[in-house]
């Protein structure tokens, strides 16, 4: 038998962050919001106020004392992102406004390089907005086609209906890792063997699954893996965008601007190599200072502790709501990570949240951005408790509790 997995301190834990710590209405916050964005420690708030108020100035082009300290901060963050991914080297990985700006650029600039009139684009049921509506647009500007694979009753894959639908035509296959709206865990290092054993690459929606597991670039194979640092615990306006080297060199701007050049005149540009040809204009230096914190906080906790204990968060929260009277929880993947949406006979979850809301426990409610989600389970909408490795069983059952006050407030 191996050695057990290392336990967490929660209440210590909870002390690192400050917001945990107050009241909502009168009672003590229970945040399961974390699918939406995880709240931050007192690191990465200290991290990103000391760097704007000591260190602050604007990177690559300054040659005084100030802003080669910030230069150095904001590409030690981009070499602190690479190795928490298992990237190959620095310059893999760039700098975005967050996942959805990812997509964009991905959908832009592979787009324009490799996109033709007939060619297809393949995505997937369980997808959200973002990673729908850019390749949408794609297809709008090119005469491509967007096809989706299905998923079945459990809110998994079904596999051999998403192997058919690569076919010849298929020029990008891009896929969520972990779904936002049913906790879905995809197997996307099949999903990546599969599409390269037909010559096509793969990006990886990493919004969801950056915050509740190890994620390693190289041994998925993935051409391109995106994720926001506001849901690894870092600041709002800034993700980070891995891609291949190959693809790098072969694929035009995004947008153009400062910093991204080599050389411009009137007659032509010539453009920086990755990453910075993709980086144009002042960057969000002090969110890669945060995001560079945020990633020490969590690699100083280590994935063998915190993936066990979400999973029986995970567990208890399955059983403890599915046990109520008229609850239905949507998505029963097998493989999930940190959601539970559900929905109860007789009550919109509009009320569910607002009811809760008053009971402090803030949960999401809606259609999570994922409107072809919620149409393929027959539901309006939701109510979804996500979890983070500062939640306890404790706040699972005031969560239970209040839910069961619900239904008996609504018989």
């Amino acid at each position: 038998m191996g050695s057990p997995a290392p336990r967490l301190d929660v209440e210590a834990i909870r002390r690192d962050f400050p917001i945990l710590a107050r009241q909502v209405h009168g009672k003590p916050l229970v945040y399961l919001d974390n699918a939406a964005s995880t709240q931050k420690p007192h690191l990465v708030l200290e991290a990103t106020n000391t760097f704007l108020e000591t260190e602050y100035a604007n990177v690559h082009r300054g040659v005084h004392w100030l802003s080669e300290q910030s230069t150095w901060k904001y590409e030690h963050a981009r070499g602190r992102v690479a190795r928490f991914i298992n990237a190959p080297n620095p310059t893999d990985v760039v700098f975005v406004k967050g996942t959805t700006d990812a997509v964009n650029l991905v959908a832009s600039s592979f787009g324009a390089a490799f996109i033709r009139e007939g060619d297809e684009i393949l995505i997937t049921h369980m997808e959200h907005h973002s990673n729908i509506v850019p390749w949408q647009l794609l297809c709008e500007r090119t005469g491509a086609k967007l096809v989706v694979a299905p998923i079945d009753d459990r809110g998994e894959l079904i596999w051999p209906e998403f192997e058919k639908r690569i076919t010849k035509r298929t020029k990008i296959v891009s896929v969520v890792h972990v779904s936002n709206a049913l906790g879905t865990v995809n197997p996307v290092r099949d999903i990546v063997h599969a599409a390269h054993s037909r010559g096509v690459p793969v990006f990886i929606d990493g919004a969801q699954a950056i915050m509740h597991m190890k994620v390693d670039v190289q041994d998925l194979e993935c051409d391109f893996y995106a994720f926001s640092a506001h849901k690894l615990y870092g600041p709002t306006g800034l993700g980070a965008l891995y891609g291949k080297k190959e693809w790098w060199e072969k694929l035009p701007p995004y947008q153009g601007g400062g910093d991204m050049i080599l050389n411009v005149t009137f007659e032509k540009t010539t453009y920086a190599k990755a990453p910075f040809r993709f980086e144009a204009g002042t960057p969000h230096i002090a969110g890669a200072v945060g995001l560079s914190a945020a990633i020490d906080y969590v690699e100083n906790l280590g994935w063998d502790a915190i993936e066990p204990y979400e999973r029986d968060l995970l567990d208890y929260a399955t059983e403890r709501i599915g046990e109520i009277d008229r609850v239905r929880i949507i998505g029963t993947a097998r493989e999930k990570a940190g959601v539970i949406s559900f929905v109860m006979d007789g009550v919109h979850p509009h009320d569910i949240g607002t009811i809760l809301d008053r009971e402090g426990i803030a949960v999401r409610v809606g259609h999570h951005c994922a409107q072809p989600v919620m149409e393929r389970f027959g539901v309006p909408a939701t109510a979804r408790a996500s979890f983070a490795f500062y939640n306890t069983r404790a706040e699972i059952d005031r969560l239970v509790e209040g839910i069961v006050r619900i239904r008996e407030v609504f018989g």
